[in-house]
């Protein structure tokens, strides 16, 4: 199936077009719409037999007359779009690595994607284009494991045979760790071969097995063993491998997000995909970054070099409410891999040679006379597990007749003592707390009681209903319920009973829980949609819930989340949404939690106090490794970077660790 945004124009004359666009070029000034609206609408192909109708009929070179009548970005552009594909790759790596400096990005991306053919047909084109040899130029403009690397791409000799042998699979996937995280230093060359050779369908398996065996995903090996220009090429190597759409669509979101926009990676991609797979960039981008392409592309450019990309990019998914394919493969292998057994490690262990009363006395120390010591708080509170806090504070009690929470309270303020005290309490204790805040005065903090309700296990939520009705004499449920309402109500008030089934999946049940999922069609309002949602999500288990996803999947090319955003509306689509992702992934759910109360001006620092706390030594050490997958940047840096002071320090220490 072509997925393509530009196709070949039917009824397609080229000397007709060429007299067109002559005609749009000679006088004073140019018809800049006309030029965009042909050239846009017409396949490289046709492009080509434009230029050479052009010089049939006019003697002249029509690429040459299109720089002298445009300019700037829309020039660029246009004249991309008129080079084959091979001659603009060419061009594109030609000018990365003339001059002073490379552009390391550009090699990266071109040598990453291609395939076998379109390679060999590059290097032709560099040939003939300049007269130089493509890896002798690339060999004298870079160096080490990353020339390498290039090199062997530049082959375009990768394997591609479907059939794939399981042994070799688990053999590579068991080189690769014995080549880097089970290895002093790093054994590049066993990186270099095995992703630069192996087939695309071969690696794809090599990839799946390297995350059972090692218990984290190959990109985040990378990231540890490797560094610089090589460890780039090689994520972007993995990315492609696994998918192609979705590396583009990263690109594409990066060039445009923040402060400016990265024209030439812009250009570059809208050209090279438009005839290849710009349907399914297209429809990843709208999944992973719920904005469509064509919306950000409009917010982020102006004039005709605007409407000359928005029509490359064919359509406005926003406006489509679709979800195609492509996008439903990317989040099929998503739920795949968030099947995969991982082991779950906090950041904060039990602290050797533990002793309460040594503790009890150091934190008495420190707030005795005047002025207090927070660091040696910190020192101690931050480096104890939860069981031995609860240890210390008996020991204070019995040292000194004293209440450790009340001298920390009076002797503390602001952001550290929120934190600090956090610490102090058991995890029931502090959850419970929380909850008690989001519901009691004038307006409830849903996104708390999602967050807490919709992440706890059976355990946690009964020791969670215990410390509420201990600290505050009122059931949990009855506040639920009367500070909620509606379906939001019925939600919470079902995940607060903690009863969630246990057991393993049930292919049997989850075909027919999807199909009930699926169902748009029924008309009985006692079995509404938000009813039937709640009869599956709040009481299946993860084992089970994942694999109705994954059938859900199948049978409407959907993925639920989609679903759920689409046909639901506030706090009962934010809930659902919830579960969905927590089930799907609960570090990368509070790895986005975290990054969104960072990012942008101001900090949300009862969302980072809470996750951080509450999550120290449950999975604090995954979240870590997801928030670097998903934001390229680790949260020791953002937490170094977007706070301050005795809190900063503390929150450092309960990370764990620089990524």
């Amino acid at each position: 199936v072509y997925r393509g945004s530009v196709k070949d124009f039917p009824g397609f004359d080229a000397n007709q077009d060429a007299e067109a666009l002559y005609n749009a070029m000679k006088g004073f000034g140019s018809d800049k719409e006309a030029i965009l609206d042909l050239i846009t609408s017409r396949s490289n192909k046709q492009r080509v037999e434009i230029c050479q109708a052009y010089k049939s009929l006019y003697g002249k070179d029509l690429i040459a007359d299109l720089k002298y009548e445009l300019t700037g970005k829309f020039e660029r552009l246009i004249v991309s779009l008129m080079r084959p594909p091979a001659y603009g790759d060419a061009k594109e790596i030609k000018d990365a690595i003339s001059g002073i400096g490379t552009d390391e990005k550009c090699l990266i991306e071109i040598l990453a994607s291609r395939t076998n053919r379109e390679i060999h047909d590059l290097v032709a084109a560099y040939k003939d284009a300049y007269e130089r040899d493509l890896e002798a130029d690339i060999v004298g403009d870079t160096s080490g494991h990353f020339k390498k690397m290039l090199v062997v791409l530049l082959q375009g000799a990768r394997e591609e045979d479907d059939v794939v042998s399981e042994d070799l699979v688990e053999q590579d996937a068991k080189d690769l760790l014995e080549a880097g995280e089970l290895k002093w230093g790093t054994d590049e060359a066993q990186f270099i071969y095995i992703l630069g050779r192996r087939s695309r369908q071969h690696l794809r398996l090599v990839f799946d097995e390297y995350l059972k065996i090692a218990g984290k995903p190959i990109e985040r090996s990378i990231r540890g063993e490797l560094s610089g220009d090589f460890e780039k090429l090689m994520l972007a190597v993995v990315k492609c491998i696994r998918s192609k759409a979705e590396y583009f669509a990263e690109r594409l979101y990066k060039a445009m997000k923040g402060l400016g926009t990265r024209d030439n990676t812009l250009i570059r991609i809208m050209v090279s995909r438009s005839e290849i797979d710009m349907l399914d960039i297209r429809e990843v981008f709208r999944t992973k970054y719920e904005k469509s392409l064509y919306n950000m592309i409009k917010e982020d450019t102006s004039g005709e070099y605007k409407k000359a990309l928005l029509k490359l990019c064919g359509g406005d998914d926003d406006a489509a409410g679709e979800f195609f394919p492509e996008a439903a493969q990317v989040a099929y292998r998503m739920w795949e891999l968030s099947a995969v057994k991982v082991e779950l490690r906090g950041t904060v262990q039990p602290a050797g040679d533990f002793n309460d009363d040594g503790d009890a006395q150091v934190l008495r120390k420190a707030m005795k006379g005047l002025g207090t010591d927070e660091g040696a708080i910190i020192e101690v509170v931050t480096k104890r597990s939860n069981a031995q806090r609860q240890q210390i504070l008996k020991a204070y009690k019995a040292h000194y007749g004293r209440d450790l929470m009340a001298d920390l309270k009076s002797e503390l303020s602001g952001s550290l003592a929120k934190l600090i005290l956090g610490l102090m309490l058991t995890p029931a204790q502090y959850d419970a707390k929380q909850l008690r805040k989001a519901v009691e005065g004038a307006g409830t903090d849903e996104s708390v009681l999602i967050e807490i309700m919709a992440t706890r296990n059976n355990q946690e939520i009964r020791a969670i209903n215990e410390a509420y009705q201990e600290a505050y004499h009122k059931s949990l449920e009855d506040d639920l319920s009367s500070d909620t309402s509606g379906h939001f109500k019925r939600i919470l008030v079902s995940l607060a009973l903690g009863n969630r089934d246990e057991g393993p999946e049930n292919l049997t049940q989850a075909h027919e829980d999807a199909k009930k999922l699926a169902d748009v069609s029924s008309n009985d309002s006692s079995d509404s949609l938000e009813t039937r949602f709640l009869s599956v999500l709040c009481t299946r288990s993860y084992p089970h819930l994942r694999r109705v996803f994954q059938e859900f999947i199948k049978m409407t090319n959907h993925d639920v989340e989609h679903a759920i955003k689409k046909r639901m509306s506030g706090d009962v689509r934010d809930a659902f949404v919830a579960i969905v992702r927590s089930v799907k992934n609960k570090p990368a759910f509070f790895a986005d939690k975290l990054y969104k109360s960072m990012k942008g001006a101001g900090t949300d620092e009862r969302t980072l106090t809470r996750i951080m706390i509450s999550r120290s030594e449950i999975d604090l050490f995954n979240i870590r490794g997801e928030f670097i997958d998903l934001f390229d940047k680790s949260l020791h840096h953002m937490i170094e970077k977007d706070t301050s002071g005795d809190y900063r320090k503390a929150l450092l220490v309960l990370c764990g660790g620089e990524d």
